[in-house]
């Protein structure tokens, strides 16, 4: 890692630690925008991490910049800092204007019926997008779409990213489990023509494979968190005159934990990885893959160790359990990517077998 990217890094993880406390997350639940924090987070330049410099970003490689979004997940942030840091991304790569404050992504779903035409020198789009993260507080929606129609998923025809701003949606709120808002909106509205521009590489499918990268990569840094509380409990929780880690039935499920966590970050530098080399889907497949099993077995384990503990609201292992659970459903769940894996395995026959793992 880098100077610049160690400094960034060491900068927001203490930024992090003053500014999402347990009484931050538990007004988020509630439906409050943390207003506050997100300018702390904006002030120092976080969503601009994965723009290059020349764009008015940090220039930084794409890589280290993504640790940040692990650091989120590390401290259950409740913003919409990874789909702002991506959405930048995308418009800085289409050449488009960067509009600061907070921004999401609409992702690609089988229910979406969400078009983009043009029309009288501009853009109609039309349709609902569902399932947005954080589109009831977004100042602007990122979609990538091709220009309609665009054949199969959007593979064929030219992609575009089109910049819509806050209030041209009706919106339908909705959450996850972890009550961060994931709302339906519906588009009926005619974009300028300098809001839309062609986006090379960020096909409707390639915005949902980063979309599933960035949350392997969370997933990696609440199930590194989540390690780390549930090692301390069993050290502090005493029972029959000694901690409950010194048992070995304890020991046997911290260790099993620990090697989640592990394949979990693992799993989550490949997707990163993936990321900077231009979103390739099957190593994101198998990363989200990865991600969402280790999420499932090791959100299990903490709360069988933390006992009634961690069951309960003002405890906070339940911010981290929770986004986990809700986080392997997004952007694909296990089925989809294990499906994709399968077809690759299957297109690639005996002979490709092998070299198709180690090229990924």
């Amino acid at each position: 890692m880098s100077d610049t990217s160690q400094i960034l890094v060491d900068t927001a993880t203490r930024l992090f630690e003053e500014q999402f406390t347990a009484r931050q997350r538990v007004a988020a639940e509630s439906g409050q925008w943390l207003d506050a924090q997100w300018q702390a987070v904006e002030d120092m330049g976080l969503p601009l991490a994965l723009v290059p410099e020349e764009a008015g970003g940090f220039g930084l490689p794409v890589v280290e910049a993504l640790d940040l979004i692990r650091l989120a997940g590390a401290f259950a942030v409740p913003l919409p800092l990874a789909e702002t840091m991506l959405a930048n991304r995308i418009l800085a790569n289409a050449g488009l204007e960067l509009p600061g404050g907070p921004l999401t992504l609409a992702p690609v779903r089988p229910d979406d019926r969400l078009t983009l035409a043009r029309r009288d020198g501009g853009w109609l789009l039309s349709g609902t997008a569902h399932r947005v993260p954080w589109g009831r507080v977004a100042a602007t929606v990122v979609l990538a779409r091709c220009e309609d129609p665009c054949g199969d998923a959007g593979q064929d025809g030219q992609s575009f990213a089109a910049l819509v701003p806050a209030g041209q949606a009706d919106t339908a709120p909705d959450v996850n489990l972890a009550k961060e808002p994931r709302d339906s909106l519906r588009f009926e509205t005619l974009l300028p023509a300098e809001s839309v521009a062609p986006s090379p590489g960020i096909a409707p499918a390639e915005l949902h494979a980063l979309g599933a990268a960035v949350r392997s990569i969370a997933m990696a840094g609440a199930l590194g968190r989540v390690l780390a509380m549930t090692t301390a409990y069993a050290n502090e929780r005493s029972q029959f005159g000694r901690p409950i880690g010194k048992f070995q039935a304890i020991q046997q499920h911290l260790a099993v934990l620990a090697g989640q966590a592990a394949a979990a970050r693992a799993a989550g530098d490949i997707a990163a990885e993936a990321v900077a080399q231009g979103g390739s889907l099957l190593p994101i497949a198998a990363a989200k893959l990865r991600c969402g099993e280790a999420a499932g077995v090791a959100a299990a384990i903490a709360h069988q160790v933390h006992g009634a503990m961690g069951f309960t609201h003002e405890h906070s292992l339940h911010f981290f359990t929770k986004r986990l659970w809700s986080w392997r459903d997004e952007f694909g769940g296990d089925g989809e990517w294990g499906r994709l894996i399968g077809r690759e395995v299957a297109r690639a026959g005996a002979d490709g077998l092998w070299p198709l793992v180690t090229a990924a």
